[in-house]
């Protein structure tokens, strides 16, 4: 879009060597700008699909003996853990079976 201002300005206001100067710099600022927006697109893949819950955090909604609820990020899901688990207490996501997360409490004591 810059690189047509530039081309239809400097083609109707410009004099003789600044309109074609104006438009070749302008396209160049452009590509330069494209390819930069296109490497930062690209530096990280997206994280998306229920495997990136495994190592986050959650809070036990009800108990968890061995059964219940967690939430992750404001969602419900049902849970499993091995060793009993109050209400409000924050668990760490293990593994994923299905739709069901196995949680344990976080080893680092909080």
């Amino acid at each position: 879009m810059i690189t047509i201002v530039a081309v239809v300005a400097a083609l109707l206001f410009l004099p003789y060597p600044w309109n074609f100067v104006v438009p070749i710099v302008a396209a160049i600022v452009d590509t330069i700008e494209a390819g930069v927006f296109l490497w930062w697109s690209k530096r990280r893949r997206a994280a998306v699909g229920v495997e990136t819950l495994v190592g986050r955090r959650a809070v036990a909604v009800g108990p968890l003996a061995p059964g219940g609820q967690v939430k992750v990020d404001g969602e419900l899901w049902e849970a499993r853990s091995e060793a009993p688990v109050d209400p409000g207490a924050e668990v760490v996501v293990r593994a994923i079976e299905g739709l069901v997360l196995h949680v344990e409490p976080p080893d680092d004591g909080t």
